[in-house]
């Protein structure tokens, strides 16, 4: 099962379908660039990362499909698009990395999660491989065997 890291400074987003349909290999932090209305909407907690993914081209990484929906009282002044494509802030090492993943071992690079890392948006990103129809049966059936046993856990302590 694939480790869940945790955001402490507080989580915006969570990409769940992506840790369902891959297998996650590595993770990478990257910043976003993002304009005004689209902070105060991430404040809100206004995001989701279901239809999204990396698109790497010309030396550089883009999120595509991230909807992330306008403040009515924000963004009155701006016509503000709500899945436009946001730039991602690596440094090369990591984009050679990702683009090397990509193009020669047939990974795939997906959004897991947007959160705040002290004052800024970072989005984690991971390089992937696809699961099967029954690797996902598998993950689910050892999901709901981890969950029977935490519940005999927790029933075993109340009777003591």
């Amino acid at each position: 099962m694939a480790k869940q890291t945790k955001h402490p400074q507080g989580s915006i987003a969570q990409n769940k379908k992506a840790q369902h349909d891959y297998f996650v290999e590595s993770r990478f932090e990257a910043g976003l660039v993002l304009a005004g209305w689209e902070v105060k909407s991430l404040r809100a907690g206004k995001a989701q990362l279901v239809d999204s993914y990396i698109l790497l081209k010309d030396d550089e990484a883009w999120l595509m499909g991230c909807h992330i929906t306008p403040l009515k009282t924000a963004s009155t002044h701006v016509i503000a698009d709500p899945t436009r494509t946001r730039k991602l802030l690596l440094n090369k090492r990591e984009l050679d990395k990702l683009f090397g993943a990509v193009q020669q071992k047939g990974y795939t690079c997906v959004a897991l999660a947007l959160y705040w890392k002290a004052h800024l948006i970072k989005c984690e990103i991971a390089l992937a491989k696809g699961k099967k129809d029954f690797d996902k049966r598998h993950s689910e059936k050892e999901r709901d065997a981890d969950r029977e046993v935490q519940r005999a856990m927790r029933s075993k302590g109340k009777d003591e």
